[in-house]
């Protein structure tokens, strides 16, 4: 048995262009950049249940800790939780649980390409504008493959970043 070239299967690769897309939390976990600066790292893939163009794409959004007093903003924080279906008043253990818990969890997000400019370079970001809860709340999303289940992680460095 041979390989098969099949057009239809093909992926667009690069920038996700502007729009509304529904979501699923692959992961979400707190890091710091190499200067110090700590944030929640929220990498959500483009659910391929549903569709919308970009499937299994991913879109990484980060809530940064306040320089003035070391915490994140709780307005902020809770209106991920309440986008992502939370249950009001669910008590955790700790951080790190809270966080667990936004896995595999769906919202409806709103896409803005942007440039930047840092250090002298200018930038092309994707940013995450809005917030939402998912029109379609029953995943049915297939991860790829075990190596990208909500149970992984990435590891990327600050020299992998371009700011």
């Amino acid at each position: 048995m041979g390989f098969k070239v099949d057009y239809s299967e093909a992926q667009e690769f690069g920038t996700v262009a502007d729009g509304d897309y529904e979501v699923v939390v692959f992961n979400a976990h707190e890091d710091a950049t190499k200067g110090g600066a700590e944030f929640i790292n929220f990498d959500l893939i483009i659910r391929n249940d549903v569709n919308q163009q970009y499937k299994n794409s991913h879109l990484f959004h980060r809530v940064w800790k306040s320089k003035e007093n070391g915490k994140y903003n709780k307005g902020m924080v809770m209106a991920l939780a309440k986008a992502f279906g939370l249950p009001d008043g669910k008590d955790y253990r700790s951080f790190e649980d809270f966080l667990n818990d936004f896995s595999t969890r769906v919202a409806k997000v709103r896409v803005k390409n942007e440039k930047s400019e840092y250090n002298g370079k200018e930038y092309e970001n994707t940013n995450i504008k809005k917030f939402g809860a998912s029109e379609y709340p029953s995943l049915q999303h297939r991860f790829k493959d075990a190596a990208e289940s909500p149970s992984s992680t990435f590891d990327i460095k600050d020299d992998d970043l371009p700011f």
